[in-house]
């Protein structure tokens, strides 16, 4: 484990943010997400650990009131983060340059890092994932959201080595062919994050950071969309917790794994094939989606 609380690649996507941060000689650090964003819990206690004010823009403006039964919102508030709630309409311009000038009037001079954490330092700490050691795998396999993750690793892997990425996802969203904005807004699940909403397409965001096309998309393991679970999702993590030992959280790396372990049943994988699986942190989201699982009666996932 990297860090108990930056975990996974939000560690390495914080890591050189937070060195710009410090050369550009910022004291604030300001970036976006959602209720449960992984982004905002590991920003607010990089930003406590190294010294900087945090501020988080939140989606959703009814969150306001709701902070003690959010888990993920209590933390960040306990690690000294700042909340601007806005409504979801708002969040949408959240790149748009008088919003962000907007921001700067009310707060201040501040760092900005984009919901996700996905940048060109982001990408430069995903490529440090990989080590030497590595070296002996002949397939690297992560979970993909926002892109930066998949990139860093596409960078830094070897020619013998091919980068799989289990994208979180609807397959439809990830079409070459199909670019997010050409769908109706009553087709785009509400609980994907903006970020990724407004990509083009996932494929092109890769495109933008990464250098080889040594990867590929394995779209067939989002169990419903963004978000999305089903009982066997959850059965697969606890059982793969009671073998190994090894949480997995539900949005991300617990689908990536499953993908991989249904691969191998069905001889995707050249025999004697060695392949890594990354990591890529999460957990605190666990807490959140057992809340929903067990409002709606469901099997809790196991911590």
């Amino acid at each position: 484990m990297l860090h108990p609380f930056i975990s996974g690649n939000k560690f390495r996507k914080m890591k050189y943010n937070l060195l710009q941060a410090k050369i550009e000689k910022q004291e604030t650090f300001l970036t976006f997400g959602g209720a449960y964003s992984n982004h905002i819990a590991a920003a607010a206690y990089a930003g406590k650990e190294q010294g900087f004010k945090t501020i988080g823009v939140i989606r959703g403006d009814e969150l306001g009131d709701k902070i003690d039964k959010n888990p993920t919102l209590r933390f960040a508030r306990e690690c000294g983060m700042q909340f601007e709630f806005v409504n979801r309409e708002a969040y949408r311009q959240k790149t748009d340059p008088d919003f962000i000038a907007n921001l700067r009037k009310k707060f201040g001079s501040f760092y900005l890092v984009p919901e996700g954490g996905t940048n060109q330092y982001a990408i430069k700490g995903c490529e440090e994932i990989l080590t030497d050691e590595d070296s002996v795998f002949d397939f690297i396999c992560c979970a993909v959201g926002t892109g930066g993750t998949i990139s860093g690793l596409i960078n830094s892997a070897l020619p013998h080595q091919k980068v799989l990425g289990f994208p979180a996802l609807k397959v439809d969203f990830l079409k070459d062919e199909t670019p997010m904005n050409k769908f109706s807004s009553n087709l785009i699940e509400k609980s994907v994050p903006d970020d990724l909403r407004q990509m083009t397409t996932l494929p092109e965001e890769i495109r933008k950071f990464a250098t080889n096309e040594n990867w590929e998309l394995i779209t067939d393991y989002h169990f419903g969309g963004y978000g999305k679970v089903d009982e066997e999702l959850i059965q697969f993590i606890n059982q793969f917790y009671k073998k190994t030992q090894v949480p997995l959280d539900p949005i991300y790396t617990g689908k990536m794994v499953f993908g991989v372990m249904d691969l191998i049943q069905k001889n995707y994988f050249p025999k004697n094939a060695k392949i890594l699986l990354i990591h890529t942190g999460g957990l605190q989201g666990i807490q959140g989606m057992n809340a929903l699982l067990k409002s709606k009666n469901k099997t809790l996932i196991e911590t």
